[in-house]
């Protein structure tokens, strides 16, 4: 499929998108399988005011709220930068942003699709599940795949865990 064509309506592989190294093995899963598929690829990035909604909606400041929509906004184009180098080729791709818990708003996004593929990124085995992937999990309306990050070399994680901040620092100069 072309960047031009337009797959069946309902027809669509879902992906949660956060910018975390998970989700973006994740995105490029989710691509690949739009690809093969002939599917739309619908890369969702939940977000909420950092103070919470509760909060927010005590005091509404809809400056503050664009302000955050802008940020959710720009992630999810990294996202794509960092892993495609763009917008992948030959897949037809729908971007979203949408304010919410992100397991309430994959499931609701997947559920507008008939025949929905949706798929989430997975933290390291030694990690217990996110609140997300429960969410997931259990309320889906659709098959879920869960994408595994890549994990790094062992000497790198020897090395990494050895670093302090100012080593990070020195690599901005």
């Amino acid at each position: 499929m072309s960047g031009g064509e337009v797959a069946e309506a309902g027809e669509a592989v879902v992906v949660g998108v956060s910018g975390s190294l998970a989700s973006l093995a994740a995105l490029r899963v989710g691509a690949e399988q739009a690809r093969r598929g002939g599917r739309v690829l619908v890369a969702v990035l939940a977000w909420e005011p950092p103070e919470g909604e509760g909060l927010y909606l005590r005091h509404p400041d809809p400056a503050w709220a664009r302000h955050w929509y802008v940020e959710a906004r720009g992630r999810l184009d990294r996202a794509f930068d960092e892993v495609f180098g763009g917008s992948p080729r030959g897949v037809v791709v729908e971007r979203r942003v949408v304010r919410g818990r992100p397991g309430r708003v994959l499931c609701d996004v997947a559920a507008v699709h008939a025949d929905a593929l949706l798929v989430i990124g997975a933290r390291s085995h030694r990690h217990r599940a996110s609140r997300t992937h429960r969410y997931v999990h259990t309320h889906a309306p659709c098959a879920v795949l869960t994408a595994p990050a890549s994990r790094p070399p062992r000497g790198m994680r020897r090395t990494l865990r050895r670093m302090t901040p100012a080593d990070f620092a020195l690599a901005n100069h």
